[in-house]
């Protein structure tokens, strides 16, 4: 029965987030068409408001630990859920992400994500993407922000294992930025797919940065592992196993 109630409960709050992101896409549609910070104001509504119905409607709280970034920076975070997106976004001060090219033909998602800078990646291209992808992040930094990839270039589910793509390394070597790993336990609770959202306690961990320098192979070895035994050390915090024994 308790599961039960928990999935209505679930299947409610993603009915109200959904519906909520569409009216305040309609309210700042004037404001972000004509001003960036219109789509930053609109954005962090979204992303903090998410959360705070998160708390009371499914049972799930927030923690963002570490240093939270605020100057230039490129942030290779582990990526589980809708969740971590979320909490990553409503903590740094002008975040922008590198995105698959198809999100920027959904409604309202696609209108903000290019007001806020947003880099899109043909996936299916693979070098030839990497190297536009490489282009427009440099046009792009013209304005100051932190700029979030995911390094396996996709959601992963909480256990799983996929390999680290060079995309992270290739930014990092030609911004010359410092890289701040983010570690995350939140598919734990929002999983990829489904309706059903587990109460409990999701954190996303900023990392000591990888300062510029470091070569490409190291580099990738090095975020791999940090973040890969920060987010499983999160898991098991929180009562989950990841490698399956749980």
């Amino acid at each position: 029965m308790a599961a039960a109630i928990q999935w209505v409960r679930s299947l409610i709050f993603m009915i109200v987030i959904y519906a909520w992101m569409l009216i305040l896409g309609i309210v700042f549609a004037p404001y972000a068409l004509f001003t960036k910070r219109g789509a930053l104001q609109a954005c962090k509504t979204y992303a903090r408001s998410t959360i705070w119905l998160a708390s009371w409607m499914v049972g799930i709280r927030c923690e963002v630990r570490g240093n939270v970034p605020v100057d230039e920076v490129v942030i290779g975070a582990k990526h589980q859920s809708f969740l971590d997106i979320i909490m990553i976004f409503s903590a740094i001060p002008h975040g922008k992400f590198i995105m698959k090219r198809e999100l920027l033909y959904t409604p309202v998602i696609g209108l903000y994500a290019r007001r806020l800078g947003c880099i899109p990646v043909d996936r299916g291209r693979k070098g030839a993407a990497v190297a536009k992808m490489v282009k427009d992040v440099a046009k792009e930094f013209s304005e100051p922000g932190q700029l979030v990839i995911y390094p396996q270039g996709t959601r992963v589910a909480p256990g799983a294992k996929k390999p680290y793509k060079v995309g992270t390394a290739v930014l990092y070597e030609g911004l010359g930025f410092p890289c701040v790993p983010v570690a995350t336990n939140a598919g734990v609770f929002w999983p990829r797919t489904g309706v059903m959202r587990k109460p409990g306690l999701a954190i996303v961990d900023f990392l000591d940065p990888i300062e510029p320098g470091v070569g490409r192979d190291q580099f990738l070895e090095r975020l791999e592992d940090v973040i890969e035994t920060r987010s499983n050390a999160l898991m098991r915090e929180v009562g989950f196993e990841p490698d399956g024994a749980h």
